[in-house]
């Protein structure tokens, strides 16, 4: 009867602990710590990774301005040019001369060297300034009256910023006006024939100065495949 007694304690023993959740897997240790959860899927986590959504502000922010490089009311141009591809453009002397888009100033002429007596050379323009923009393109504009104060090589300049005035210096008949040349920037200094224009500016100018933007790079990329920068 001992026995029998003793035999059915362990079986209600083996009942109540199964009773109590035993599964198939181990039971933790005393004192060791709960298992985990695996976490939910954070929404954020599904989302548009975020480093795209200002690579694409910062490509629409870059996209160049373009404005009409003389500021003033009564101003004119002509389509076309004598022996190259470039315009002057007409207005009273003194009038600014502004940067037709950001980019930076590659070349400066403060001091007027142009000679009657010398032939075509790097001095026809007489005081200047080009800049190289953010599109890749040069803008050249010379025979200014004057050079704006702070405008050196390697400065930074934004669309609409002044860079000189108007006048008459270099070979420009003694007629003030802006001649105004667009190219790509080959050399960078020094090249005046290819500097002072190699792609025709009229439809440009025209587009900028009724608020326009378009852009001369495609037929600057264009001209430079086809001469190598040989003017």
């Amino acid at each position: 009867m001992r026995l029998l007694s003793t035999v059915s304690g362990l079986t209600a023993m083996a009942v109540l602990l199964t009773g109590c959740g035993a599964t198939g897997n181990s039971a933790a240790a005393p004192g060791a710590p709960a298992a985990k959860a695996p976490a939910a899927e954070s929404p954020e986590s599904v989302r548009q990774p975020a480093a795209l959504v200002p690579a694409a502000a910062k490509a629409a922010a870059a996209k160049p301005k373009y404005v009409f490089p003389v500021r003033a009311k009564n101003v004119s141009f002509h389509k076309t040019h004598s022996g190259y591809a470039a315009t002057d453009i007409f207005a009273a002397c003194g009038k600014p001369v502004v940067a037709t888009t950001g980019g930076v100033v590659l070349e400066v002429s403060r001091v007027d060297k142009y000679k009657k007596s010398k032939k075509d050379g790097p001095y026809n323009g007489g005081k200047f300034v080009s800049i190289k923009g953010d599109d890749g393109v040069r803008y050249y504009g010379s025979h200014l009256s004057k050079v704006q104060a702070g405008i050196n090589k390697g400065v930074r300049v934004k669309a609409g910023q002044v860079l000189g005035k108007v006048g008459k210096t270099g070979n420009s008949s003694g007629v003030c006006h802006l001649h105004y040349g667009i190219s790509p920037p080959c050399k960078k200094t020094g090249d005046w024939k290819v500097r002072r224009g190699v792609v025709w500016p009229a439809k440009y100018l025209t587009s900028w100065r009724k608020g326009g933007q378009k852009s001369p790079a495609a037929a600057v990329r264009t001209w430079n495949k086809k001469h190598n920068c040989k003017a």
